[in-house]
């Protein structure tokens, strides 16, 4: 059914910036609670009480620890209308805190969700929101476990954002992307069984699980050479002899295999297996295998990321609609981005010269005023896109009809 309305734009934004200008102290404290206190993959209980505390102050009604992960959560408000989801990530890096300015994406989606909650209800609008807490970005595939326990059921557009330096690519300098092609993801978990005999005694009696783990390695080593450029295979031993005179019978470790789409990925997986398959047949050792934890490519809306250019432009930002260029990073926002049309923009923020996502200076980067602000004007546009999407039908089926077209090219 159309939702006709007399509400200008112009009149939804200067409702959208009052109701922002009235939180501006408390959401500056709740982004610097958060960036104080990194806390990594499924352990962000200090932020996810923060944030359920805010809401709640603010009126809202919200699920705590919601589908059953203990650090996510979910507010929702409005009714009838369409569904718009916003995705709330504030888990941090080991040793280097919020390197990859998760607090900016949970203050930017925090933003958008109290914008467009007060905007719908101030002009009487059938329209609904959604703000949830996807924990364990970096390591843990928070949304793909989200999504198989009902979380995204019924979003009718997925929106969020993540900060970024202004040179995100080469050569590029802007001050955002709205969207940004991303590798899909896998890990590999391998364990290695031999036979343990002593290494100077009788060698000959023992299956040597570190030649088989290294042979392994080397396969992968040896792949490489015909990988594809934006194709990415990392590997870590996370068990392995701890002396030098026992033939090792057990080893143990897990690689992560990146390729810039599902399809593309599905094939390197294969020849990986075969490369720590052929280990364990060289060696005569037992292999045990596991894959896991799969971040899928994100399927890029056009309409999507035209609306973030022109909302950004009205806040004197200069951000490209796109671009053609992987970056070879990887997020479980992807997995969302198969199920609904979905924004995943990158924002600038300023950075020193060389710094980027995941390098410590990003780290101070994130935690600056100035980032807050970029965050905040970000959140503005997000909302303003998130009314489009539930006011106007066209725009909102053109969205619907580029996703379906998107995921049929798998």
């Amino acid at each position: 059914m159309a939702i006709i309305t007399s509400h200008h734009i112009d009149d939804v934004r200067e409702s959208v910036n009052d109701a922002l200008a009235s939180l501006q102290t408390s959401l500056r404290e709740l982004n610097n609670q958060i960036w104080s206190n990194p806390e990594t993959a499924y352990q962000e209980h200090q932020a996810h009480d923060a944030i359920c505390s805010f809401l709640e102050a603010q009126g809202f009604t919200v699920t705590r620890h919601a589908y059953g992960l203990p650090t996510s959560f979910e507010a929702t408000t409005g009714s009838g209308g369409r569904l718009i989801n916003f995705n709330a990530e504030y888990d941090a890096l080991p040793e280097i805190g919020h390197a990859c300015g998760h607090n900016l994406i949970t203050t930017s989606s925090m933003a958008a969700f109290l914008a467009l909650s007060f905007a719908l209800k101030k002009f009487g609008l059938p329209g609904r929101t959604q703000l949830l807490g996807t924990p364990a970005e970096e390591n843990g595939g928070g949304k793909a476990k989200l999504i198989d326990a009902g979380a995204y059921k019924g979003v009718d557009v997925s929106l969020m954002a993540h900060a970024g330096p202004k040179r995100l690519f080469p050569g590029v300098e802007s001050d955002g992307v709205g969207g940004v092609l991303m590798n899909a993801r896998k890990e590999i978990h391998c364990e290695f069984t031999g036979k343990s005999a002593h290494a100077g005694g009788n060698p000959w009696e023992g299956v040597n699980a570190l030649d088989a783990l290294v042979s392994s390695y080397n396969n992968v080593a040896v792949l490489r050479q015909q990988l594809l450029p934006d194709q990415r295979i990392h590997c870590a031993f996370l068990d392995t002899p701890k002396v030098a005179n026992v033939i090792p019978s057990l080893t143990k470790a897990y690689w992560q295999v990146r390729s810039p789409t599902l399809g593309g990925l599905n094939k390197l997986m294969a020849k990986v297996r075969n490369c720590i398959e052929a280990g364990a047949l060289a060696t005569g050792c037992k292999v045990d295998i596991v894959e896991n934890e799969l971040y899928t490519d994100i399927k890029l809306n056009d309409t999507l990321c035209e609306r973030y250019q022109v909302q950004m432009q009205k806040y004197g930002r200069n951000v490209l609609k796109s671009h053609d260029k992987v970056l070879t990073g990887s997020s479980d926002i992807g997995n969302v981005s198969y199920i609904t049309p979905t924004l995943h923009t990158m924002f600038a923020i300023p950075a020193p010269g060389g710094s980027f996502p995941h390098h410590p200076s990003f780290a101070a980067a994130a935690g600056t005023d100035e980032a807050h602000e970029e965050a905040v004007i970000v959140g503005k546009s997000l909302a303003l896109i998130g009314w489009e999407m539930i006011t106007d039908d066209a725009m909102f089926e053109q969205a619907v009809q580029q996703w379906q077209q998107s995921i049929q090219t798998e």
